[in-house]
């Protein structure tokens, strides 16, 4: 039974999906989907490496973590190489929830302080301690609102956020946002002493795919610790190559920003469950002296870091860093090629395969298009092709797709996202010409004749 509180994709009409590989999905009837929403799905639905890596271990052994095994050892080693050499320490827990549950947990311990900023729209977990400084839940149907412990901050974004590019520079755009985050530290320290943990994803997923300005990371970390606090890099839904420059997306904006914790989890098993807590020795050295035990049952057990340290293989040896910059720039160029030609298209922005498409029903207000988007997501899906909608007007096309998207699925995703935006501009040219010629009493015979490039001559494309 459907109930209320569980969100399904496309309630109105659900897929029921039987099988999936690499890009795509097959729902009950045998119809193919292509994915390019599943970022769960890193290397690749069923991809059959780490599938072989799973079942190989699996018949091995399985159990909790509280025994010594070489998967968790050397997995946490080679884990640990791909961060800067002051984040040490890993913690092996089983989704992203949980990471930064257990994030926050030790950031407490650690700074004796409860204060969280985080920033508008943010999303960090189901779990009740998540709920309480994720604005997209607590500020929304059956949140309770925001606590007096949490400050939330404007995210940087720089195309509809409080302060935006159509009146400042990137640069003074990164300052006034990184200036807000100190206020906060500021009332923080005035009310409670200081700060405990300033918490954002690396990239803003549920804010529509936003990327802060360059040099915004840096400003708000030196504010953040300069009142006593942590600062912590959500990786859940960004890491592991996704931006693809870089192995995390913390990385782009500059190589001397360095986190006090980061959070680790949806990709890192390719939808089996593991993630995973990076942090420094001296965060771990205040959590551990606290005398309370901490262990996790299934966290890091050895099926599940065989499936990890797999994922990372396919990662590294099919170049898919190098896939993710090469698709993303392509598919980055082409919508943009798209916005000259769709008025409906504001803003494309993200990196590597992490993208979001703003539409608007006005470019110089840039008022969001939220029923346009949702019905291209709707006629999409009727195309076989899975995207969503995201942000707080729910109008951003959001492109996550798994890292072994090629360049046919790119180019089918761009086919049909152009013939759809066409297909809408052409029914509005008939809308109108209806209502104008009703208004003048005579029928338009040459309507046709005044399409162009998917725009009509009589319709006053607002850019």
């Amino acid at each position: 039974m459907n109930r209320p509180s569980c969100k399904l994709f496309y309630r109105d009409d659900p897929l029921k999906i039987l099988r999936a590989s690499g890009t795509y999905m097959y729902d009950e009837k045998g119809h193919r989907y292509l994915d390019c929403i599943n970022n769960v799905c890193h290397v690749g639905h069923c991809n059959p490496y780490v599938v072989s890596a799973a079942m190989q271990q699996m018949a091995v052994l399985n159990t909790n973590s509280r025994f010594l095994h070489d998967n968790l050892v050397l997995y946490a080693e080679r884990l640990l190489t791909f961060f800067p050499k002051e984040l040490c320490v890993c913690f092996f827990v089983n989704s992203g929830s949980e990471a930064n549950d257990l994030a926050l947990r030790m950031a407490r311990t650690h700074t004796g302080k409860k204060d969280v900023i985080t920033l508008d729209h943010a999303y960090h977990g189901h779990v009740s301690s998540l709920i309480d400084i994720s604005p997209y839940k607590f500020n929304h149907p059956g949140g309770e609102g925001q606590a007096d412990w949490v400050h939330v901050a404007p995210v940087a974004d720089v195309y509809r956020g409080k302060y935006t590019d159509k009146d400042y520079s990137l640069e003074e755009l990164s300052e006034k946002y990184a200036d807000e985050v100190k206020q906060l530290c500021d009332k923080a320290t005035k009310k409670s002493g200081g700060v405990c943990l300033f918490v954002a994803e690396s990239m803003q997923s549920c804010g529509g795919q936003i990327v802060y300005p360059p040099g915004y990371l840096r400003q708000v970390y030196k504010h953040v610790r300069a009142a006593g606090g942590l600062c912590l890099a959500d990786e859940v839904q960004v890491g592991f190559g996704r931006v693809g420059s870089h192995m995390w997306a913390f990385q782009t904006q500059g190589d001397d920003i360095v986190p006090d914790i980061v959070t680790l989890g949806k990709p890192m098993g390719n939808g089996h469950p593991i993630s995973a807590v990076i942090t420094t020795r001296e965060v771990a050295d205040s959590f551990g002296a606290t005398g309370m035990e901490y262990f996790n049952t299934f966290g890091g057990n050895p099926v599940s870091a065989a499936i990890a340290d797999a994922v990372l293989d396919v990662i590294e040896n099919e170049k898919l860093r190098e896939n993710a910059t090469m698709i993303g720039s392509y598919l980055k160029q082409e919508f943009n090629s798209m916005k000259q030609k769709h008025g409906i298209i504001g803003d494309v922005r993200g990196q590597g395969m992490f993208l979001g498409v703003d539409l608007v029903k006005n470019r110089k207000t840039r008022e969001p298009a939220t029923a346009e988007a949702a019905y291209i997501n709707k006629r999409l899906k009727e195309q076989y092709v899975l995207l969503s909608c995201d942000g707080p007007s729910r109008n951003v096309l959001k492109f996550k797709p798994p890292l072994v998207f090629s360049l046919n699925d790119a180019k089918e995703l761009l086919e049909k996202l152009d013939n759809i935006m066409t297909e809408m501009e052409v029914a509005e040219c008939e809308v109108n010409d209806a209502a104008k010629s009703t208004l003048n009493g005579t029928v338009n015979s040459h309507h046709k004749s005044q399409i162009s490039n998917g725009h009509c001559s009589d319709i006053q494309v607002k850019v």
